[in-house]
């Protein structure tokens, strides 16, 4: 069918930009442990990015958007055996999608402009301490809040409904099901972070980066089959 073609095209783009704009940023940027560092190191570690950094950036907000696509096609493949399921697989991997990509926004749109501010010679002090309070308040809700809770939250819960209908489905199978679910486990760790619990934020990593594996085959097995 031409809609298992279309979603695993999807299916095979989308993790590829996602990992590409994440082993960019990480290279570049110190991504995602820079998250955690100070203001002012973050402001100052992404003016010496330049526009390359932004691009960088702007790649990662497109593979969030390709996130809404990818689950609404993906769940035409069950909708005939699980109608109830894949209908609400595809409510949430759209917000997912949604959430990330507000999540995103800021570092492509506002980050830019306040990096500028705070690094120019004829900063202040006052300018240092007025960009800080925007960028901690935006980097707080919609980096931390929004992309990595709830996001997480949404992806990891979308990455289960799908795996529970690959069980019941010939050309997925057992084996990717369970792959599925192990990736979704390790991206809802990353909620116990606030909690303080370390290892939450690699284990969240190594979790979004199995699912983006998991997703490949995926896409490649549609357009085989």
């Amino acid at each position: 069918m031409i809609f298992f073609r279309i979603a695993g095209i999807f299916l095979i783009v989308m993790p590829i930009v996602f990992l590409f704009a994440f082993f960019s940023l990480r290279h570049t940027f110190e991504y995602p442990s820079i998250l955690r560092k100070p203001t002012d190191y973050i402001l100052e570690r992404f003016a010496q990015g330049g526009s390359h950094l932004i691009a960088f950036w702007y790649v990662f907000f497109m593979s969030a958007v390709l996130i809404i696509p990818m689950t609404l096609f993906f769940q035409l493949v069950f909708v005939e055996q699980h109608r109830y399921l894949a209908t609400s697989s595809a409510v949430v991997g759209a917000l997912s999608g949604l959430v990330q990509t507000v999540g995103l926004l800021h570092w492509v749109f506002l980050v830019p402009s306040l990096a500028n501010q705070y690094n120019a010679d004829t900063s202040t002090s006052a300018t240092h301490e007025s960009v800080a309070v925007v960028f901690q308040a935006f980097h707080c809700y919609a980096s931390v809040a929004v992309r990595e809770h709830l996001g997480s939250l949404l992806t990891g819960v979308w990455t289960i409904l799908i795996s529970s209908m690959m069980f019941s489905t010939p050309i997925f199978g057992t084996p990717l099901a369970i792959v599925g679910i192990i990736s979704a486990l390790g991206i809802l760790v990353g909620l116990f972070e606030p909690t303080g619990w370390k290892p939450a934020r690699a284990i969240n990593a190594v979790g979004y980066i199995v699912w983006s594996v998991w997703l490949l085959i995926s896409g490649v097995i549609l357009i085989l089959a």
